[in-house]
Formats: C-alpha cells, structure tokens, sequence
C-alpha cells in the first residue's frame, strides 16, 4: 500500500503570521493534531502541533500552589512561526505505508506531511493508517473482488476470502497470472498480507 491510498488531500494549512490562538482554534475545530506551515509562495517551511500551540499559553494558577507563584515577565509566543518545527519529515505520494509507519515510530510523530516537490499534497496521520485497517474483512473483500475483476473481466476467477485483513486466493491460473493476482490484491488499502492457494 502506498502513501496516497490513505493520505487525506484536503490538508487544513497554517501561515508562519497566524496567530497562535487562531492555529489552536483551527486545530481544534478540524480535530487535528498538527498542520503544515506554508510560506506565501505555498511551500512548506514548518509544522505546528497542539503540544507547540500549548506551550506559553496559560500561567500558573494560584489555587494550586501554597505560595504564591509570579509570572517569569516573559511575553507568551504570540505567532506560528515562534512555536512551529522548521526541521519537518515529511514522505512522497509513492512511500510505502510500511516504511511511513516506521518514520512514525522512530521519529514519535502523529502526522506526516506527502510533498510534490516543495508543495504538500496532502497529510497522513496515524489516525487515517489506522482506518485503512478498521476496514470490515468483508469492505477489503469486495474491494479485492473487484480489482481483480477489473483487471480479469472475463476470467480468470479466484475464490477470495478476507479474514483480519488476511485475503486469501483459492484457485489457479498460469504462474504469472496468479502472481500478478496476488500483487493486484495487496493493493487494496487494509489488505495486510495475500495467501494463494491452487
């Protein structure tokens, strides 16, 4: 599975000039966790994420401390640019989603912006691998019926059987033909791994 069969396109896109409570609304009312930063040109120069957006937005409450606690004097970020990450992973529409997974793991990150040369393409989050993945076995099996008839309009027919994200192949046509059946099939966004049996 590659990146743009999960990457969500419609990407929600913050400026370095926007205001740090109009970045914490946005992410907010859009449910994210982080949004790229583009320049004026459209180019992406940054990512800010809600724990950027939280830090400097609240001084201590004086209920929860026995003594009093005075504000430090130092002016809370007042823009997107103070708090947002230049240093931003970013991937290719043509990624592997097994290797996006691991940039996410090693690199602890919720969100991954898909670039086309400077510009983002879209954004994919843990959140939108794992829908690929709550896909009903029997939503990946229509899905995998249908690529191979697309490809095999008038034959040859495969038995197709989905259980946990496992789809299973029954039947044989020539090698190559099962081969390029099974490759077919492990494109189908939630499909985890392709058995075949003759």
């Amino acid at each position: 599975m590659l990146v743009r069969e999960v990457m969500t396109t419609q990407v929600i896109m913050l400026h370095r000039d926007d205001a740090i409570r109009h970045a914490v609304r946005v992410l907010y009312r859009h449910g994210i966790t982080a949004a790229p930063v583009v320049n004026d040109a459209g180019d992406l120069i940054g990512i800010v994420s809600e724990l950027d957006l939280l830090g400097g937005e609240f001084e201590p409450d004086p209920r929860a401390h026995a003594v009093p606690v005075h504000p430090a004097g130092t002016r809370p970020p007042r823009r997107v640019a103070e708090v947002m990450n230049r240093d931003v992973v970013t991937v290719i529409e043509t990624t592997d989603i097994v290797d996006l997974i691991n940039i996410m793991i090693t690199e602890r990150i919720k969100s991954v912006p898909v670039l086309s040369g400077e510009r983002v393409a879209g954004i994919v989050s843990r959140h939108d691998v794992l829908g690929m993945l709550a896909r009903s076995d029997d939503e990946l099996r229509d899905d995998v019926v249908a690529v191979l008839r697309e490809h095999y309009p008038s034959g040859p027919g495969w038995q197709v059987d989905v259980r946990e994200g496992i789809a299973r192949l029954h039947g044989h046509a020539a090698d190559r033909v099962d081969v390029i059946a099974d490759l077919l099939t492990q494109t189908v966004p939630g499909v985890v791994r392709v058995e075949h049996t003759g």
